[in-house]
């Protein structure tokens, strides 16, 4: 474990009250298993005694073999004017058996009298004797100021007080909070400056930080560079609100720009992963933007600095994106320059001829005519593949189209008809289906089946649909964007036309013929390589 600076993850907890989050036992115990993967320090688990739920949880994490991370239940000090030894909550997460638990407790003199409506010394005692009564129990604490730095602007000698308290009391970390997220960076600077002052080198002092003012992650790194050795937050900023302190950004801003180690060694390569599986147990669309894990973290697009980036990545990326585990991107669009063009044909092992640079010329006017016509490339690579291969005479046929026809019934079912010439047979299939994209994606299918029986391995992933223009109302054009997968690489696709129908069409089509040359290409290669060992073998 990280002795100098820790890190703390709330996501089970405090990232969980996110509006739209439910996890179920499973869930969290999925996400606690990454987190241990990635080498987080410690894992708040949730409120054992809050629900049923977690405590379920608990029980069933003390089996999970974790390798780095430490447990953590959290709970609250003691109810006003009542014993410790027979606190509900105290006891919950006694119960729970971790090795260490935090407990939150009011420092700011607002809440003692608002929220609470006790005085402020019973406030103090009410600290001191629930810390010192798990510290009885052999546990390790951590302390949450709650509203730390709201009690620092409005009476800072009794919120300073209230850490000392717990200091005194022997909590192993005492934890200060921007519980409203309305703190500004020199404000945190301040006052965990005088924080750290307050308790000497009695306990570490960590950061919890909400991110309301779009300002968490900075107060996070400026809450470190004053003193503070346990940051807190979630994964991928999850939380109630505005969200909390983005671990994921934190993470690699420590490591990478404070030269200050976090995470075992090879946990920050792993960072964009455990991410996006996350994303995916709590049922989100990963943020495509987001810094350092994002997909359009290190994507380019103007010609100009996709030339640059080809010749040296550090002319437009701050760090090297494999770190982290993620990957740049050159992506064509009509921003796009020849750079973009010939880095791309590279990338999908295009043969551009002779003189490529002149070729991707030429290829740069047809990209900026089709989206001009309303066609989006960055999103839908594998479309502008096929119309490269098809712009250079080299798109394989692997079938043409006759005539197709959709019907839809106002039972909300859709039939499709497709007349197709596959390798000069002629194929003529009806399907069903719900709406007309899945009839025509089955009818396709059904005619295609016999001739590529691999098919059956391509997945339709996602579906989104797009009205462009929209002042020309109904007669507006639509784009048409399709996700696939054939259960190892994933691609998209797009269609654009004033016919919806016809918008699908193209988006379907497209990903059918751009599996289908996939699987042709690692045919081809795998067929090379067969070759290439009878060579060896004969050379021998």
């Amino acid at each position: 474990m990280s002795m100098d600076t820790q890190i703390y993850d709330t996501t089970l907890r405090d990232g969980a009250q996110m509006r739209g989050i439910s996890l179920s036992v499973d869930d969290k115990l999925k996400i606690c298993y990454l987190l241990d993967e990635l080498g987080i320090d410690f894992i708040e688990g949730g409120w054992p005694g809050s629900n049923p739920k977690d405590e379920e949880f608990f029980k069933k994490a003390a089996s999970l073999g974790l390798k780095h991370s430490k447990l953590v239940a959290f709970g609250s000090t003691r109810r006003a004017n009542s014993k410790v030894q027979s606190d509900p909550v105290l006891n919950a997460v006694i119960k729970a058996k971790t090795e260490y638990i935090t407990i939150v407790g009011k420092s700011s003199e607002l809440h003692v009298d608002i929220a609470l409506n006790i005085s402020k010394e019973e406030n103090l005692k009410m600290i001191q004797e629930s810390i010192e009564y798990l510290k009885s129990q052999n546990k390790k604490v951590f302390f949450d100021a709650e509203h730390f730095f709201d009690g620092m602007k409005a009476n800072p000698e009794y919120t300073l007080e209230v850490i000392k308290c717990a200091a005194d009391a022997g909590a192993d970390g005492i934890v200060l909070c921007d519980t409203n997220g309305g703190s500004m960076p020199e404000e945190i600077k301040e006052f965990v400056s005088k924080a750290v002052q307050a308790t000497g080198n009695k306990t570490v002092i960590g950061i919890h930080v909400h991110n309301d003012s779009e300002l968490a992650v900075s107060n996070s790194l400026t809450a470190f560079k004053a003193g503070a050795r346990q940051i807190q937050g979630t994964i991928n900023g999850i939380g109630e609100r505005c969200g909390n302190a983005n671990l994921v950004s934190i993470i690699p801003n420590l490591e990478l720009k404070y030269n200050t180690k976090v995470l075992p060694e090879g946990g920050l390569k792993k960072l964009t992963h455990i991410s996006r599986q996350i994303s995916d147990i709590l049922n989100l669309n990963p943020n495509e933007q987001q810094p350092f894990v994002g997909t359009c973290a290190f994507t380019h697009k103007a010609g100009l600095h996709a030339s640059a980036v080809n010749k040296d990545s550090k002319t437009y990326e701050h760090i090297n994106p494999e770190i982290i585990g993620n990957t740049n991107r050159i992506v064509v669009s009509e921003q796009a320059g020849i750079s973009n063009i010939v880095t791309f044909a590279e990338k999908y092992m295009i043969d551009l001829g002779h003189t490529p640079k002149e070729t991707a010329k030429d290829l740069v006017k047809k990209v900026k005519e089709l989206e001009y016509k309303g066609y989006q490339f960055e999103g839908a690579e594998a479309s502008f593949v096929l119309i490269l291969l098809e712009l250079l005479n080299q798109r394989p046929k692997f079938f043409e189209l006759i005539d197709y026809r959709v019907i839809v019934s106002s039972k909300q079912l859709a039939e499709a008809t497709v007349r197709l010439k596959v390798k000069g047979e002629v194929f003529h299939t009806a399907s069903l289906g719900v709406g007309p994209g899945n009839a025509i994606d089955n009818a396709l299918r059904k005619a295609l089946n016999h001739y590529y029986p691999a098919i059956k391995e391509f997945k339709l992933v996602d579906f989104k649909v797009r009205i462009l223009d929209g002042h020309d109302g109904s007669a507006a054009k639509t784009r048409v964007l399709v996700e696939s997968s054939d259960g190892n690489t994933t691609w998209n696709t797009v269609g654009v036309s004033a016919n919806i129908i016809d918008a699908t069409w193209l988006a379907i089509t497209d990903s059918i013929e751009y599996g289908l040359w996939l699987k042709l290409n690692k045919e081809i290669e795998k067929q090379e390589n067969k070759t290439s060992e009878g060579f060896r073998v004969q050379k021998a």
